[in-house]
This record gives structure tokens, sequence and C-alpha cells, in this order.
């Protein structure tokens, strides 16, 4: 579940190293008593800086919403009840936007179509295989020289296409997302940060919008 963000009228600065301590710190220490005893301590060096930092993007790539810092442990007997990370989102589309994480390992910047839905998937195969697949080939190849790519694909070839396909790669895909990380230290603690994200996020603006158009709504919008 995600937290609508609070507002921030500070202007982003950068993570400071707490931030990346914190995370180290939470990694020896993940249980309710020691949260409650150091949530401060994540409000003031994890959470304000990422407010800070999403209401600078969103002029330019819209509001965003930051991920709860709880694990959902209702289901998942022996999972530390505190994620290892904070993320933040923007849709462009259901399952579909940029994405920004900070943990002990530094800085996560990325985006795409990441939790396919409804018949999400199904679009996404024809548009690969139409008239529109042959930008995405283009996309994808241009996402390869500045991230790492994950399609979550298929080991065998999709129902209905043919192993000869020239885009049978990419219509073995159930997902499409790019990312790259940046370590910890001084660059992520200055206003270095928000250009790195700021620059990733537009490099991978072309593919986003492509994955909004094509992929779509979770829903099918004829069952509205």
């Amino acid at each position: 579940m995600m937290a609508p963000m609070a507002e921030q009228t500070g202007r982003f600065t950068g993570f400071p190293a707490e931030a990346f301590e914190f995370y180290d710190a939470l990694a020896e220490n993940n249980t309710r008593p020691w949260w409650n005893e150091h949530k401060t301590e994540y409000e003031r060096s994890v959470r304000g800086p990422l407010q800070a930092l999403m209401t600078e993007l969103a002029d330019e790539f819209g509001a965003g919403k930051i991920y709860r810092p709880y694990n959902d442990t209702r289901f998942a007997k022996g999972k530390p009840p505190i994620k290892d990370h904070q993320g933040a989102v923007v849709e462009l589309e259901d399952s579909v936007g940029y994405y920004v994480q900070v943990s002990a390992t530094g800085l996560m910047v990325a985006g795409g179509w990441y939790a396919p839905m409804g018949q999400q998937v199904h679009r996404f195969r024809e548009a690969v295989d139409g008239p529109r697949g042959a930008e995405l080939e283009r996309l994808v190849a241009a996402a390869r020289r500045r991230f790492d790519v994950d399609g979550r694909p298929l080991k065998t070839k999709p129902k209905g296409y043919d192993v000869e396909n020239p885009r049978i790669d990419l219509l073995r895909f159930r997902a499409l997302t790019v990312a790259r990380t940046y370590e910890a230290g001084p660059e992520l603690e200055s206003r270095t940060a928000f250009t790195r994200v700021r620059g990733d996020w537009r490099a991978m603006r072309p593919l986003l919008e492509w994955l909004a158009d094509n992929v779509g709504p979770g829903s099918d919008p004829a069952d509205g």
C-alpha cells in the first residue's frame, strides 16, 4: 500500500548519510520496538528528503506517492515487519510508472510496467506483434545503453506466437522495467541526487509513455 505524500515545502538537498546508515542498522534490528524507538530518524533522514525530492519532480512528472514502510506480515510467517528500503512512485497507468528507492545500498532509479494486471499482457503482445512493435524495439535498445532491462520473460514462447517471430524475445516479456543504482556516498548527499533521478526519468520517459499507451489500464474500460 502507498501513503499520500504530506506537503513538503523544503528544497531537496540530498539524502543525508544517516538515511543509508538507518537501513544498515535496520538490517540488524528489524523489530517493532526498534522501529518505534528510531522512527523519528527515519522521518528526518529518509522520508523527509524523499518527500522533498518527489515534490520537486512533480512539476515535470506528476504527483507521486510514497509506499508505506511496513511489510504486510499477515500471510508471510517470519517476514520482518519493516521494509529494507523506502520507495516512491509516479503512476502513468495501472502498474506503469516512474520509481525511486532508498536503501542501504544507495539510490535505485527505475520505471516501467512492473506488475501485470488484467488484459495488460495480452495488449502488450498485440502491440509488440503489430506496427508499434518496431518503436518498442528501438526504445528497449536505447534503454539498454543506460539501464538494466528486465522483462520477466517466459522460458518458452507465449501461446499463439511462432518461435520464429522476429520479436519473439519481446513477446516473451510479462513486464518491462528499467533500473540503475547509485551507491551511497557524497554524490547522493547533495543536489546531484536530484539531477540523477530527473535525468534518468527523462531518459526512460519515451519507453514509459509507450507502455502507458499500449499496455493500458489493468481493467477493461468497457467493463466500466
